[in-house]
């Protein structure tokens, strides 16, 4: 029973720790480096109150050293699929009944958890099972997993706060229902808290969830789940499982009780979701809520007037950070030929001082991509570039996989905007440039808006207010996330809410109250003080 209106604490970001040599983090997580390292795990599955360890086991090895063995997990079948269903919805009736804060409460603490002692396994996990350099994990899977826990739960009052006008006589109420059956969180490697964030906020709205991480994420999304049964989360309420996505979505999408998905993962994936989602519409008890965040084709766009230390800067962080494996990386730019010897210049000269490497040796700034197949997809759009006539290898180009996933920070330049590395998404570290006439910076504009089918982030660099207006605003729907002289990457929860529209998704803004209106069911609720006992209406009344 709720006996009063409450406030939680007010959010503020989690303050980003840097790990500077002998600084007390950096202590803790080469310790959890270490700890991590010396043994083998196993993974289980979480489906309502039972860990299940099966057999059938899967290796995870970090990226950056694949004959090394973390551990190993159960890979489950679609009859996990269907416990993983039956309990999601078991578990709903007391789940959702469970007045706001105490879920709010779990979640708070969970965050306090993973800023406190939990911090440097989450980060360990990230950096050695998806091949994060520590600072990169540290805003990942720290700090913005602790942002959305802590700033959810705010946007989770606001919601409920949010009620109807009522004239005299009447109450008017808005109950903002969990959606009726289960919420399926399916989820990338890339980022820890969007992982940990897709099931998170369908479970605070009071949904019951069913989690599919991807297979090359388990290891920190494992962290995730022992922090929140940790915290107090209920068995059933989120239940992670380890299955092939076909096998998982051939059973989830022809459930009736399908709610909704939450996703972040491949345009072609999410799409297929979809039209399977279309297919089966007439199976569902409710129409369900397809929440998703895809890929990009990011673009930096410099003006003459920009600041050429300032654009290789943002070219070299938002590109190559976490080797390029960001749906928001900068992967196209659009550079003045009156300005380009000098960024080629300072670029070059830049990429040569960066090291890359294992994540355990913090001098490293390029770490492994991900796995095999990302590589070697990668390695062939290089090996395709560097047998064209028409595009110059301006710095990398080089990748080995013989003990690690490693490929070079490469940066193309191309005659024609419509090559093949200018439209399509790449997910790795690979930036191509075009050199376009100062004088056709109208005509670029139009290229940028037309030469990729994404609109998920984009930064234009200028110092002249009246290019930046022109741009802002016919590019007004090339970009989701839009940056004026700034990298077009590290969207900060409560701050720049994140998502992009065409093939990028659904721009449903991950790190706001927008995302979590999706997860609720409204209910009007009109209740009458002294009710009409005759149908006449004054009107009716003889002269």
């Amino acid at each position: 029973m709720n006996f009063g209106t409450f406030k939680p604490p007010f959010p503020h970001n989690e303050p980003v720790k840097e790990y500077r040599p002998g600084s007390p983090e950096r202590l803790a997580i080469q310790k959890a480096l270490a700890e991590a390292r010396s043994r083998e795990i196993d993974i289980p599955m979480y489906i309502g109150d039972k860990e299940v360890r099966l057999e059938t086991k899967m290796r995870i090895a970090p990226p950056h050293d694949h004959k090394h063995t973390l551990g190993y997990f159960s890979e489950g079948d679609a009859t996990h699929v269907e416990q993983a269903i039956e309990a999601a919805l078991a578990a709903k009736t007391e789940w959702a009944a469970l007045t706001w804060e105490h879920r709010a409460g779990i979640f708070l603490k969970a965050a306090e958890l993973f800023a406190g002692p939990y911090r440097a396994n989450i980060n360990a996990a990230t950096m050695l099972g998806q091949s994060k350099n520590v600072y990169q994990a540290e805003i990942d899977s720290a700090c913005e997993l602790i942002d959305f826990l802590r700033f959810n739960v705010q946007y989770m009052t606001e919601i409920y706060s949010q009620q109807p006008n009522s004239s005299p006589g009447v109450w008017n109420r808005l109950e903002y229902r969990p959606l009726e059956g289960f919420v399926f969180a399916l989820t990338p490697f890339n980022f820890t808290a969007i992982a940990g964030n897709l099931p998170i906020s369908a479970a605070m709205m009071g949904n019951t969830v069913v989690w599919k991480p991807a297979y090359t994420q388990v290891y920190s999304a494992h962290v995730i789940m022992e922090v929140l049964k940790k915290a107090g989360l209920p068995d059933g309420m989120i239940n992670l499982i380890y299955v092939d996505g076909p096998v998982a979505g051939e059973v989830i999408f022809n459930h009736p009780e399908f709610a909704g998905i939450h996703f972040t993962g491949s345009t072609g994936v999410f799409q297929q979701i979809w039209k399977t989602i279309g297919t089966n519409i007439h199976k569902y008890k409710s129409y369900p809520r397809i929440v998703g965040e895809t890929g990009g084709k990011d673009f930096v766009l410099m003006h003459k007037s920009a600041y050429v230390d300032e654009v290789v800067t943002a070219l070299i962080r938002g590109a190559f950070e976490y080797q390029g494996q960001k749906c928001s990386a900068a992967s196209r730019a659009y550079i003045p030929e009156s300005l380009w010897p000098a960024v080629k210049k300072k670029m070059q000269n830049e990429l040569r001082t960066i090291k890359m490497g294992g994540t355990e040796d913090f001098s490293n700034f390029v770490n492994a991509v991900i796995d095999e197949r990302s590589f070697d997809k990668i390695a062939g759009y290089i090996a395709e570039a560097k047998n064209d006539p028409n595009v110059e290898v301006i710095a990398g180009g080089n990748y080995d996989k013989s003990t690690g996933y490693f490929v070079e920070p490469t940066v193309l330049r191309v005659d024609d905007p419509k090559y093949r590395t200018m439209c399509e998404e790449i997910f790795g570290p690979v930036l191509t440039i075009y050199v376009y006439n100062d004088e056709e910076f109208d005509e670029v504009i139009k290229i940028v808006n037309t030469t990729s089918p994404y609109a998920l982030t984009g930064s234009i660099f200028a110092r002249d207010r009246y290019v930046i207006n022109k741009v802002s605003k016919l590019l007004g729907n090339a970009a989701g996330n839009f940056y004026i002289n700034d990298k077009p990457t590290g969207a900060v929860v409560g701050q720049q809410p994140f998502g992009g529209a065409r093939a990028s998704g659904t721009n449903d803004k991950a790190g706001s109250l927008l995302n979590l209106l999706r997860w609720v069911s409204a209910r009007t609720i009109k209740e009458t003080f002294v009710s009409p006992n005759s149908y006449r209406y004054p009107f009716l009344e003889a002269e």
